[in-house]
């Protein structure tokens, strides 16, 4: 089948990707005002520039379908379809949140969509995405789990015990590296040795290495890898090279030191995945550019609205600070 038969048939499809893309992006850039605003407490980790990396995994997979997430997870939560009012009640504290506040931005989670969780430790999530995935295998259904990491979390000895075991048991698992060329503050070919996706092929582990701002190529590629997953031929290594527009955390603004502004610039301006796929589907005559403008803005104003909403909720009451406290 050809790239314009695809399109036209999966029309549904890459609509609802592209808006699922709009909508990490608009939540990001909302996320980022309040930060600037001093209406948020503490720090986040923006995702702009990756979330063709998130929609194009997130939608290969069911509801039941895990997926556990990073320090920076705002976009893999949406893409596994959180809303904006319990996540904006979440980044600023509010009982409504998805954590009634308490997980904030680095630790957000909404297990009824298969998010187990973002986690602040690099590659922190290994154990319990391979643990996922158990699970599932001794339990006897198809759901299939989905690690999401950056290319840092690498050089954690976690990755190589959790892999090591994945392999033995042929557990339901894809290892998904978003590697967007730094780790913090240091470009990751400083930090790297050798290739990234030979060192999930020193388990015997297939990996594929796929453009992360290419929505329909990382959605195309999940797709098979979680239909395989499903069969019992997991697990799977994708490295994705994608970039990140923002700095490390949203206090990163005077990054001159490690990055240069001319780099940036050539990736939102020749790389940026909404634009690509924007791009696509109008000279595919799936959408209108008009079409697209009036979608996008719609969605800027849900995430506005969502802000709104989340400022005048309440905070949980102060007899709740050892709810939800484990103590063996």
């Amino acid at each position: 089948m050809n790239a314009a038969k695809t399109a036209k048939h999966n029309t549904e499809g890459y609509l609802r990707m592209y808006r699922q893309m709009v909508r990490i992006r608009s939540f990001e850039d909302t996320a980022n005002q309040l930060y600037l605003s001093a209406k948020m407490p503490g720090l986040t980790h923006m995702y702009s520039g990756e979330e063709a990396v998130a929609v194009g995994i997130c939608e290969a997979l069911k509801v039941t379908d895990k997926i556990t997430s990073t320090h920076r997870g705002h976009g893999h939560c949406v893409a596994k379809g959180a809303d904006f009012k319990e996540m904006f009640c979440e980044l600023l504290g509010k009982e409504e949140g998805y954590c009634r506040g308490k997980g904030g931005s680095m630790h957000i989670a909404d297990q009824s969509n298969g998010n187990l969780g973002a986690n602040a430790i690099v590659g922190g999530s290994m154990g319990i995405a391979t643990g996922a995935a158990f699970s599932a295998k001794m339990l006897g259904n198809d759901d299939v789990t989905v690690c999401f990491f950056g290319d840092g979390a690498t050089a954690q000895g976690l990755m190589y015990e959790v892999m090591n075991m994945a392999a033995l048991w042929h557990l339901p698992v894809i290892y998904a590296c978003e590697n967007n060329g730094y780790s913090e503050y240091t470009r990751t070919d400083e930090i790297a040795a050798g290739s990234i996706t030979a060192r999930a092929e020193a388990f015997g582990i297939e990996a594929h290495t796929v453009d992360g701002q290419d929505v329909v190529a990382v959605n195309a590629l999940t797709q098979q890898l979680v239909e395989r997953c499903r069969k019992g031929e997991g697990p799977f290594f994708i490295e994705l090279i994608t970039y990140r527009y923002h700095g490390h955390h949203v206090g990163d603004i005077n990054r001159e030191y490690y990055r240069s502004k001319a780099e940036e610039k050539e990736w939102r301006d020749t790389r940026d995945p909404i634009t690509l796929f924007g791009r696509y589907l109008t000279s595919e005559g799936i959408v209108s550019v008009e079409d697209l403008d009036a979608m996008q803005a719609e969605i800027r104003a849900d995430a506005a609205a969502a802000v709104d909403y989340a400022l005048k909720a309440k905070y949980p009451d102060a007899s709740e600070v050892n709810m939800h406290v484990f103590a063996a």
